[in-house]
């Protein structure tokens, strides 16, 4: 049964219907609404979950017509200290908050104590508008790659769309310009990843690894290098990246897995599409983020490089 709850404020409401009837309130929260066993736990210690108005047992049976709330909204105070870091905001609601992040930062903090980051940035856009909250990125983004990430408002938001990356229905599509001209212009690299043991850093690909499945079509060629659009089936760190160098195709300007490029100071990798079902309105979002001008220059440059016929 899919099940329709509504958000007010920072509450979920939900009136039970005869097909959830016998069924206890733990299993409707679990198998219904999605929510961890990890948040059940919270939800019962900051008296986040009412039925009929009064506190219930997680055991206890509901019939047709009670009425449940669950605090949804995060009573957990960030722990970022917001920093004044511009931010470009492509989309937002009460749920979710799509950014265009540039390349060069960081999404999150790695290390105790980091500053500078994009979370950090978000912390203070929120705090402008009186949001107060830990800051949920659903996916993640390389330093110097650029382009769409998807935030969750509150953690009960973060599970549904962790859910949706889980099981695939988020849709993440990167324009990339890679070193030469690939020999099959549209295809699929399916070929696990791991830590590389020689680089603290580095991913390699290795049967040890993790799978990972990347689909890519050349979109446009120039004489030593093509662009290519490339969409994820999963999301291992540094998948693009260690799949094209796998290939014999680096990305232009990754000195990690290639070389430095003079025509751009980072990896020519953009996250150029997002597309992901809102988790309570049922209606499918997408989003498109043109290359920023770095990598618009160096295509410009690509093209002035091959020669007249």
């Amino acid at each position: 049964m899919t099940i329709k709850p509504k958000i007010k404020g920072n509450w979920l409401e939900l009136t039970i219907e005869a097909p959830l009837e016998g069924k206890t309130l733990e299993d409707i929260l679990k198998q219904d609404l999605f929510i961890s066993g990890r948040m059940i736990q919270r939800l019962t210690r900051q008296k986040g979950l009412f039925l009929n108005r009064k506190v219930p047992f997680l055991k206890k049976k509901v019939k047709t017509g009670d009425f449940l709330r669950v605090l949804v909204g995060d009573k957990e105070e960030g722990s970022l200290v917001p920093e004044n870091i511009p931010i470009d905001v492509v989309y937002e609601d009460e749920e979710v908050l799509v950014v265009n992040k540039q390349a060069g930062l960081i999404v999150h903090p790695i290390k105790p104590g980091q500053t500078g980051t994009l979370a950090h940035g978000i912390a203070f856009y929120w705090l402008s508008k009186g949001v107060t909250g830990k800051v949920r990125p659903v996916h993640r983004l390389d330093k110097d790659t650029s382009g769409l990430l998807l935030m969750a408002n509150n953690s009960y938001i973060h599970q549904l769309l962790d859910r949706q990356l889980r099981e695939q229905t988020i849709k993440r599509t990167y324009l990339t310009i890679v070193h030469g001209r690939l020999a099959e212009k549209k295809g699929t690299i399916r070929e696990p990843i791991g830590q590389d043991p020689q680089h603290p850093v580095k991913r390699k690909v290795t049967p040890k690894g993790e799978e990972a499945i990347t689909h890519y079509e050349v979109v446009e060629e120039f004489q030593e290098a093509s662009l290519v659009s490339v969409e994820l089936e999963t999301g291992r760190t540094h998948q693009i990246r260690v799949h094209f160098d796998y290939l014999g195709h680096p990305v232009l300007g990754d000195s990690l897995y290639g070389k430095k490029h003079p025509w751009i100071q980072r990896q020519a990798l953009h996250a150029h599409r997002l597309e992901f079902l809102h988790p309570f309105r049922e209606e499918k979002l997408s989003f498109e983020q043109p290359v920023p001008e770095d990598m618009k220059k160096l295509l410009e440059k690509l093209k002035e490089s091959i020669p007249s016929v």
